[in-house]
């Protein structure tokens, strides 16, 4: 784009350059020196701290053990129902708006309403009740059982999307010309469409990872917060709202980023042993 002679695309470029600063790159320094600027010690007193103390270490351990096996789960059962639906039908755009209501309504929503459906007097109990499959109410709530339905209801629905936005940009001709061939459908899938489809399992992975171990209301509503689902961003809260002492709080901050950052770098690591390649060819 050039005007009288000049190139304004430089000028284009400020305006977003100043937003990613605002909104991204301050927030964050301004935590990573907070953080170093503890109440009480020298300048990594709030580290020390933290890996000191069992009760705040310990919430890594718990935050991992919730958010890694639901990620796993809500990716191996994207991927399959994802692939089946690869297809244009009026199947894939009904259960594509069913599934997007999850991710409209929001962590918070999803997790209330399952207050009143996982409680003793709730809907779930009450039908098993009535239909005599069981002869007391199923104790869910304030277990990390619950924790885990709420992050598949609203996790699923979104690696689910990402996995079917990746399967129908693969050329479909590949898998024809490999039935061609002789090749069966399970072979098509193991040969051509998981090769491909490595890069976007991993991308779905790591942001369905860290959509999992940012868990704070399920947790909260849902969980036992002060006992076995009691994360790291429990641990956050409690120290800038409860101890008001937002340095620790901004150490804490930082130590989940970076236990985010380890898992999403391996990951990514992993997957450039897979196939690197274009996942379409020229599609339509």
């Amino acid at each position: 784009m050039r005007a009288a002679g000049r190139d304004l695309r430089p000028l284009l470029v400020l305006p977003g350059l100043a937003v990613v600063l605002g909104l991204f790159c301050y927030p964050f320094l301004y935590g990573l020196f907070l953080s170093f600027e503890p109440l009480e010690g020298g300048p990594l007193a709030n580290y020390a701290e933290f890996f000191s103390n069992p009760r705040l270490y310990g919430t890594i351990g718990t935050t991992l053990w919730l958010s890694l096996p639901i990620t796993i789960l809500n990716v191996g059962l994207a991927l399959p129902v994802a692939y089946a639906l690869r297809k244009p039908s009026s199947s894939q755009r009904i259960i594509t708006t069913i599934l997007v209501v999850p991710i409209t309504l929001g962590t918070v929503l999803a997790a209330e309403g399952l207050l009143s459906y996982l409680s003793p007097n709730g809907w779930m109990n009450r039908a098993l009740l009535d239909f005599g499959l069981i002869s007391e109410p199923i104790r869910l709530l304030h277990k990390p059982a619950a924790v885990i339905i709420s992050l598949v209801i609203t996790g699923f629905p979104f690696a689910f999307l990402m996995m079917l936005s990746y399967v129908t940009g693969i050329d479909p001709t590949l898998a024809r010309a490999a039935a061609t061939l002789g090749a069966p459908p399970f072979r098509q899938f193991m040969r051509i469409y998981l090769p491909l489809l490595a890069p976007g399992i991993a991308i779905t992975f790591c942001l369905c990872f860290v959509q999992a171990f940012a868990v704070f209301p399920s947790a909260v509503m849902l969980g036992a917060p002060a006992g076995p689902t009691r994360v790291i961003s429990i641990a956050a809260y409690e120290a800038a709202f409860e101890q008001y002492d937002y340095s620790l709080a901004s150490a804490i901050a930082i130590i989940m980023g970076i236990v985010q950052l380890a898992v999403v770098a391996a990951v990514l690591g992993l997957r450039n042993l897979a196939y690197r390649g274009p996942a379409a060819s020229g599609k339509g």
